[in-house]
């Protein structure tokens, strides 16, 4: 296992960053808030009024997958229990049975191929299903759409695999915007961008660890086995991207659970076999650890709190459930890192603070990559 101090070393060494960064995960990352700017200005180019001017729809289904399920997870989770319209997330190839021509169906792909993304564009068009594409300029998924008549938002080459979340979640933000769904104030994508950029600036490789929250998240993670715990619908999407990240980039798998829904499951976690066994010594020979230790990453959202509706025991509030965990870690020695909880957190609004919390994650799972050398292991 690589230790805490050479990981330093490597994430406070520009050059070596670089080295280690074949592909441009780092710089791809630090330019989320140009990549929304970018794909708002396309997603206006492509015309959505196409499939809004007939008005809601009855269903939005949002064909995806990893960074697309992600994007439309977050949508979900914004509409909230009390949207007008469903919103159905498939991986594809297949639609479901039920999708007619009262309803819209967005492909969201970063490559625009494959048969999960272009059967469902020609079965849309056949059903006389309003269809919206994303991907690739010249992908085959653009071709399906102009033979639809459908908008097609075209995205860069430039676009690298595992850092296209807001390409992907942008114009979705923008389609629900304009269904009349989210209030403008809510999906401004230039409030998105300017968290992004924000982020960008304290997580930069230039900036030192021990006054960068991603690296030391980074370093915090290296020897450990996470346990995220997430408040809520909205933190529990961020908690899927979170994992998958730090699983694809770094190879560390995560456990994730949603409160409050599974806090029993996450306290009986903490206080399960994997939890500290004694009193832990600061200065002891962390090359002596057996392996990896617990440590709880909460994701937060404030606006999550309220009635479960499980009606089976107390907590059933988002915040309650997690301050209940937050105890529990506590009581049995479990490390905690709080997810972009530096600065104010509360001086955003809601989905800039989430863009807050997935940027910090990021920069966080790339760096971690990069510090045990994975990107270039995983080249050819």
């Amino acid at each position: 296992m690589t230790s805490p101090e050479f990981a330093e070393e490597v994430l406070d060494d520009p050059e070596l960053l670089r080295a280690r960064d074949p592909r441009g995960l780092l710089p791809a990352v630090a330019g989320a808030g140009a990549q929304v700017r970018e794909t708002a200005r396309l997603t206006a180019e492509a015309g959505l009024g196409r499939v809004t001017e007939g008005g809601r729809p009855r269903g939005l289904v949002v064909v995806a997958r990893r960074e697309g399920a992600v994007a439309a997870s977050v949508l979900r989770a914004l509409l909230g229990p009390s949207s007008p319209v469903a919103v159905e997330i498939v991986p594809g190839p297949v639609l479901p049975v039920w999708t007619g021509p009262s309803d819209i169906a967005v492909v969201a792909t970063r490559t625009g191929a494959g048969a999960y993304a272009v059967a469902p564009a020609y079965e849309a068009a056949r059903r006389g299903v309003a269809l919206v594409g994303i991907g690739a300029e010249d992908a085959p998924l653009r071709a399906a759409c102009s033979a639809a008549r459908a908008p097609y938002v075209a995205l860069p080459a430039s676009r690298v695999q595992h850092t296209t979340l807001w390409s992907l979640l942008t114009p979705l933000l923008l389609l629900a915007r304009d269904l009349g769904l989210l209030p403008a104030e809510v999906a401004d994508p230039e409030a998105i961008a300017a968290a992004l950029d924000e982020v960008a600036m304290e997580c930069g490789p230039a900036r030192e660890s021990f006054v960068n929250p991603a690296k030391t998240l980074a370093l915090e993670l290296l020897d450990a086995l996470p346990v995220v715990v997430a408040e809520g619908p909205l933190a529990g999407a961020a908690a899927t991207r979170v994992a998958d990240q730090l699983a694809t980039l770094a190879g560390l798998p995560a456990a994730g659970f949603r409160l409050p829904d599974q806090r029993v499951a996450a306290l009986a976690v903490l206080g399960g076999p994997l939890a500290p066994r004694g009193e832990d010594d600061f200065f002891r020979d962390r090359a002596d650890d057996p392996g990896r230790r617990l440590r709880l990453l909460t994701i937060r959202d404030a606006a999550a709190g309220g009635d479960d509706g499980a009606g089976e025991r107390e907590p059933r509030a988002a915040d309650d459930a997690t301050d209940e965990v937050l105890r529990a870690a506590g009581a049995h020695g479990v490390p905690v890192s709080g997810l972009a909880e530096h600065g104010s957190p509360d001086g955003f609004a809601r989905l800039p603070r989430l863009a807050r919390q997935l940027a910090v994650a990021d920069f966080s799972a790339v760096y971690l990559a990069l510090a045990l050398d994975n990107e270039r292991a995983l080249r050819p």
